[in-house]
């Protein structure tokens, strides 16, 4: 028997070959058959087990497949035609695995976790044949993720926006090196307790692709009401992100987030009815541990995020003996119950969070306007408005115009608190508004304290508040909450270049080399990091060292800024000048700062204070780091410098 090719007349359509032993045919048509009903193009050989003469037929029709799906039994186990088509489906990275009779895989792919089907009736909706849609999709997600384009990132500043996670891996050995720092920095267990769980996001099995800010939110919301409850520990969105493909195996995705349990999912949706499929799996046997389907109304959405929350704390306290009471459901805070708003909301999220350029986030904020517009006690909504606002004032605002945002900011940070008391992130953006934008380090305690008091699951809620406290002067209290994060949060690239931030602030120089350096070979593209190792550098003494740094630097107003230092440093005037003219030029006011560095570093005390106490007038967010800035050092003991620093709120 021949197998026909006919995946150009599917072109649009996603083709699964299917590999299993003659022994299994009922059991593979049955698959076959439930395959096509979900809408695939199925290859599959009923009759065709032996002959040299077909093996050129069917590498052509594996190789031409989306997807291998193998299925493994004591029959397949046993066959060499099998093994032969799942090593090939394997070598080519479209291996998907399922075992009929629960038969393990045989050596060569225990990496694979394979989908149970032992109870599987043949319906292409139940929920154990949903984990094979699942992993069908995983193998398009990693194809199609390698050929997406990745935007650009330039950010002014390393805590004014999530940079995106590139598709860098995070090596083992990183991984390993970054932990040896760790040790050395902090002190504390950062093992994987039973009560430790990642969230990863959620697949979209809808057939619009463009529904995926609809599935991650699904999976964010849940992660978000989890880490409500103190006695678990979730895992951070930006390393539970990175493992979105699922090219690696539960086990290794496990042993990389540090986590007892994973909880997967899947999201379908269809007119105005959605389904969830969530699976509980454990970390060190990779195996399901609880799976539950849910088919709702899509009105009912919220109702499904909570209850998927609540029984993965019942399941957690009875699997891995959680203490904890399954009579007190979780409920997540501030929310809607509006399907529009909540679709805005998740809409808005998506292009904050892609931070393409100032389009995207100004669509993000009119997302969140619209959000607000159709429920105006979302209290979310106004949380996430007050995020956009301070992001456009820092990034895209005029000089002397960004008041006006920071103000809106305020209110809309505000606004989340009055409707909801309890939630940690808008006491966190208020105290990041008051600090960054109004210049007040008094007035940012209380409700960086709050936030902390409330958001000590949420690695972002965390990192805030040890940047503030490093600015501020408390050392020991920066350095256990950047612990604290880093551990909710390990492979975070951002999490790191501001864990090398507190060290930097402390002027534990050679300390903080370490952390950038291992969030520069996560994300190769994250903005400021080589300058800041030029900063480091510079202060250990290493000028050549440094200038190489700051050459590396993208981000033009950080690296002019380092090479007029670092230049003059290295006696060569004209090239400092030519630096700071440059950046003079490009940037004009919006560097005040910037300007008072260098003039401070070139010995030109009352410049470098002019343009500092210019920089005050106008509201420029750098003055943050003024109380410990190294480069600032030759202007400390100077009266107008300390008047400078008591303004902003610094002891």
């Amino acid at each position: 028997m021949t197998i026909a090719n006919d995946t150009g007349k599917h072109a649009d359509r996603v083709t699964v070959f299917l590999s299993y032993a003659r022994a299994d045919k009922s059991a593979a048509t049955t698959i076959v058959q439930a395959l096509e009903g979900a809408g695939f193009v199925v290859q599959w050989d009923g009759l065709l087990h032996g002959g040299a003469q077909f093996a050129r037929a069917i590498e052509d029709a594996i190789v031409a497949s989306d997807v291998v799906v193998v299925a493994w039994s004591k029959h397949a186990v046993a066959s060499d035609w099998v093994r032969d088509e799942a090593a090939k489906g394997r070598d080519l990275g479209k291996l998907v695995a399922v075992s009929l009779d629960g038969t393990e895989p045989p050596l060569g792919f225990g990496q694979y976790h394979a989908v149970d089907l032992r109870r599987w009736r043949g319906r292409a909706d139940a929920l154990e044949f949903d984990g094979v849609i699942r992993g069908i999709a995983a193998v398009k997600g990693r194809e199609q993720s390698t050929e997406r384009p990745r935007p650009s990132v330039v950010s002014i500043a390393p805590s004014r926006r999530r940079l995106l996670m590139c598709a860098a891996g995070v090596t083992a050995a990183g991984i390993a090196g970054v932990s040896a720092w760790r040790a050395r920095l902090f002190t504390g267990d950062q093992s994987a307790g039973s009560n430790s769980i990642a969230v990863l996001p959620f697949m979209n099995l809808s057939s619009d692709p463009q529904q995926a800010y609809f599935s991650d939110g699904v999976a964010e919301e849940v992660r978000i009401t989890l880490t409500r409850q103190s006695r678990y520990r979730v895992m951070g969105k930006a390393s539970s992100g990175q493992f979105r493909d699922r090219s690696q195996g539960a086990i290794e995705i496990a042993r990389q987030l540090g986590v007892a349990f994973l909880l997967d999912g899947s999201v379908r949706r269809s007119g105005d009815v959605v389904r969830v499929v969530a699976e509980l799996i454990d970390g060190a046997t990779g195996l399901s541990r609880w799976a539950q389907s849910f088919d709702r109304r899509l009105i009912d959405i919220f109702a499904v995020q909570s209850e998927i929350a609540n029984t993965v704390v019942i399941a957690l306290t009875q699997i891995a003996r959680v203490p904890g009471s399954s009579a007190q459901p979780i409920a997540r805070s501030g929310g809607t119950t509006n399907v529009a708003a909540y679709d805005a909301y998740l809409r808005g999220r998506a292009l904050y969070e892609l931070g393409e350029n100032e389009g995207s986030d100004r669509a993000a904020l009119a997302q969140f306007d619209a959000a607000i517009a159709i429920d105006p006690g979302y209290a979310a909504a106004h949380a996430a408005r007050a995020r956009a606002l301070l992001l456009i004032a820092n990034l895209y605002d005029a000089v002397g115009q960004h008041r006006a945002d920071y103000d809106a900011s305020i209110a809309a940070a505000q606004r989340a608190i009055s409707l909801a008391p309890d939630l940690a992130e808008p006491y966190s953006t208020l105290g990041l508004v008051l600090f960054q934008g109004r210049l007040n380090a008094r007035a940012a305690e209380a409700p960086f304290q709050q936030s902390l008091r409330l958001g000590a699951g949420e690695a972002a809620v965390l990192t805030r508040y040890a940047l503030y406290a490093a600015h501020i002067g408390n050392d020991r209290d920066a350095r256990d909450t950047m612990q604290r994060a880093l551990a909710l949060d390990p492979l975070d690239p951002l999490g790191h270049l501001n864990a090398g931030a507190v060290e930097y602030a402390a002027r534990r120089y050679a300390a903080a080399i370490p952390l950038i350096e291992w969030a520069l070979r996560a994300n190769p593209r994250i903005s400021r990091a080589h300058g800041a190792i030029g900063d480091a550098l510079l202060q250990l003494g290493r000028t050549t060292q440094a200038r190489a740094a700051y050459l590396a630097e993208p981000v033009a107003d950080t690296r002019l800024t380092g090479l007029a230092i670092v230049a003059w440093k290295l006696s060569d005037h004209s090239a400092a000048r030519d630096a700071m003219t440059k950046l003079l030029a490009q940037f004009g006011d919006i560097v005040l700062y910037q300007q008072g560095q260098i003039l401070a570093q070139w010995n030109e005390r009352d410049a470098a204070l002019t343009k500092l106490e210019r920089a005050r007038e106008l509201g420029d967010s750098g003055l943050i780091y003024a109380r410990n800035d190294p480069l600032l050092d030759p202007l400390r003991g100077n009266s107008r410098f300390a008047r400078l620093l008591t303004s902003i709120g610094f002891a």
